[in-house]
């Protein structure tokens, strides 16, 4: 395309079309484009370099609690799988299979990894011999090919990458406390990082990971109502140990089948950010994440080369010594304004502007992209006043996601309600449930909503009552809602 053919777009509103604001932002933004095959996607580099900044994030987080980083094969031999039936069935839809190399035809099929359960816990197998090799403390970053039918960018593609950490232990209680530890670091991650309030809790019989004794997980509420589930850890117990045969010899010389977890998130994580905190102008990125935390633009009138650019670019080295992503659009073909209107709509959290009269008062002034507050800033104060600005406006979108959250979150217990509000509202249902399945599935038929999150609640006086649905005595405290 030619630079003179480029203009900011008008975006469709987020009240009209969700949806279409949605997809329309990403290719607009250039985070990610279709491909060729169908439901996968390009990640362009601005959606790239976001990936780049949560996983850096992320990866110190998982190494800082000791774990380390490797990386197993993308493809998984068809009887490796078939040896935990429950796990193959559960993937067996969306499992994508290599049957020739080359122009031969294969003895046995390979599976593109939905997930790496089975090729890990062989090669576990191999590696845990006694006591003195445990624990095991591996994470992998990688992509995962699932054959969805329904896909949208980032959200459910195809092809995705991820991070997916695998673990052994020598008992149940280790493992398990190795399953909460990592959900907790999930909901600080997202929460601090990216700015997205959560809520957590364990998964239901019907929603668990297919071979899990349990899967915990983290819930967010998107701006249209909808949850998306943010990351999972499960806690696998001894079922893939026992199937793949990692066994140890305890401190008494016995031999004792491993304890298990895995755990992951996605690029999913990106759509979380756009439909978290967009709005309507585009784009709105936390700056621990954003890929450009400040643009500089020098206003371009007269003999601006010569009078403008010069201290603009002096900026530019400011904070780049100050250690923030930064960039200067100095380009000539587009107006101030034009420049002001894309980098609101790519997300930029900070933009700094400096004219003839700035110059005149040695300073820059300041807009914020969450708020559009602007304000002074003397040039001798860069340095520091920037840095400032940019923690407020991360502390500021996550207690504005907050807020949002914490007003479409209903307490009700009537199923009336609770169908006008699903309905109407969308939101978090806060509500008392029987544990019933075959109740859990009425549920989901006739409203379309299914239980996110089962509360870990510790006052029994809170699970107290009758189930919002079949009125029989409850057993949990659930949120239930609409997903993607």
């Amino acid at each position: 395309m030619n630079k003179n053919d480029r203009f900011v777009k008008k975006i469709t509103p987020k009240s009209v079309d969700f949806s279409r604001w949605y997809t329309e932002i990403i290719q607009k933004a250039e985070l990610a484009d279709y491909a060729p095959v169908k439901g996968m996607m390009v990640i362009r580099p601005p959606g790239y370099a976001l990936w780049e900044n949560i996983q850096q994030l992320l990866d110190k987080r998982i190494k800082e609690s000791g774990h380390s980083n490797a990386y197993f094969p993308l493809l998984i031999p068809e009887s490796y799988l078939q040896k935990e039936a429950e796990h193959l069935e559960g993937f067996a839809p969306e499992v994508a299979w290599v049957t020739h190399g080359g122009h031969e035809e294969l003895e046995e099929r390979l599976a593109v990894r939905p997930t790496s359960e089975a090729i890990i816990g062989t090669m576990y197998a191999k590696w845990i011999k006694s006591w003195r090799d445990l624990p095991v403390l591996i994470n992998q970053w990688a992509n995962i090919v699932r054959w969805e039918k329904v896909t949208r960018p980032f959200l459910r593609t195809t092809e995705f990458l991820w991070q997916e950490g695998h673990t052994a232990h020598e008992t149940k209680e280790e493992a398990e406390k190795e399953t909460l530890m990592i959900l907790s670091l999930y909901k600080e991650a997202v929460e601090t990082d990216l700015a997205i309030p959560v809520i957590e809790g364990k998964k239901t019989e019907r929603e668990k990971f297919a071979g899990a004794l349990e899967t915990y997980a983290i819930e967010a509420l998107m701006t249209d109502g909808k949850a998306l589930q943010m990351g999972t850890s499960h806690n696998l117990g001894q079922h893939f140990s026992k199937v793949f045969n990692i066994r140890f010899e305890d401190r008494n010389q016995n031999l004792q089948y491993a304890w298990q977890t895995s755990w992951g998130v996605s690029t999913r994580l990106i759509g979380a950010v756009v439909m978290a905190h967009g709005d309507d102008s585009g784009l709105k990125f936390p700056p621990k994440v954003a890929p450009i935390q400040v643009i500089v633009i020098p206003i371009s009138v007269g003999d601006w080369k010569e009078t403008v650019l010069p201290s603009a670019q002096n900026v530019e080295s400011v904070m780049k010594k100050a250690g923030l992503r930064v960039k200067l659009d100095d380009r000539e073909e587009f107006t101030p304004g034009w420049k002001f209107s894309e980098w609101e709509m790519r997300g930029v959290p900070l933009r700094i502007e400096i004219g003839p009269k700035d110059i005149k008062e040695k300073q820059v002034i300041a807009v914020r992209r969450d708020n559009r507050e602007k304000e002074a800033i003397p040039f001798n104060a860069l340095s520091q006043r920037v840095p400032e600005i940019l923690q407020k406006i991360q502390e500021s979108m996550f207690e504005e996601a907050l807020k949002f959250q914490r007003e479409n979150t209903h307490e009700l217990h009537n199923y009336e309600d609770f169908k006008a509000v699903i309905e109407a509202k969308k939101g978090f249902i806060k509500t008392l449930w029987c544990g019933d399945p075959a109740c859990e599935e009425e549920i989901k038929e006739e409203t379309m909503a299914t239980i996110r999150a089962v509360l870990m609640e510790k006052e029994e006086e809170k699970i107290q009552g009758k189930c919002v649905h079949c009125q029989k005595p409850s057993k949990f405290l659930v949120i239930f809602a609409r997903a993607y």
